[in-house]
């Protein structure tokens, strides 16, 4: 990564909700950004996965827990192998912070 990278310009570029694009790389994570729009299907991840709320109001559920609201600026964990999804009542974007390998639906 030789320049900076605007987060402007690549949400300006997404092509839809829940399709992520790659930021950067540093050390054994990824820098993800995507657009949350609607309900995201019920998954788990075998790692924590992180996100960040950029811009925008989403809320993560989460199984046997009651869901997060998180507002920009605001970031918030969820633990490998609990079952979540990020839901969104209107347009937010989220950077997430998980390895590369990490698969959108779960493992």
């Amino acid at each position: 990564m030789d320049e900076p990278v605007s987060i402007s310009d690549v949400i300006a570029g997404l092509p839809g909700p829940y399709q992520p694009r790659d930021l950067a790389t540093a050390n054994d994570a990824v820098v993800r950004i995507a657009r949350f729009d609607g309900k995201f299907p019920w998954h788990q991840h075998e790692e924590d996965e992180l996100f960040l709320c950029w811009d925008g109001t989403f809320r993560v559920e989460m199984d046997g827990r009651p869901p997060i609201t998180l507002h920009p600026g605001e970031l918030f964990v969820v633990p490998r192998g609990l079952r979540h999804r990020p839901v969104a009542a209107s347009p937010a974007h989220a950077l997430m912070f998980e390895r590369p390998e990490t698969k959108q639906y779960g493992n």
